[in-house]
């Protein structure tokens, strides 16, 4: 569980971060949940764009994303979510 001091800190990292991964109309399929996984066990952290046409919302996609890779939510603002995950043996992001 991240403390509100924590999230401010990566409030602040993830804003010069680029978005990396969209969700459109297929919604959230195995291959994207995949794919963020990785990507989290990688970066730690990343940001997504959830599309107008997808049938969730993004704070629905970000808690969905967040309990299948055992994730926290970072932020959610309209359309844009950050997602955080820490890596145990190699961390990027050391507060």
């Amino acid at each position: 569980m991240l403390t509100s001091k924590q999230r401010a800190v990566l409030r602040g990292i993830a804003s010069t971060y680029e978005t990396i991964f969209q969700v459109g109309k297929s919604g959230i399929s195995d291959t994207l949940v995949k794919q963020v996984e990785d990507a989290l066990r990688k970066r730690e952290m990343i940001k997504m764009h959830v599309l107008d046409n997808c049938p969730m919302d993004a704070r629905e996609v970000a808690q969905v994303l967040a309990e299948k890779t055992a994730s926290e939510v970072v932020q959610v603002i309209g359309n844009r979510l950050i997602l955080f995950k820490r890596n145990p043996k190699e961390p990027v992001i050391v507060f």
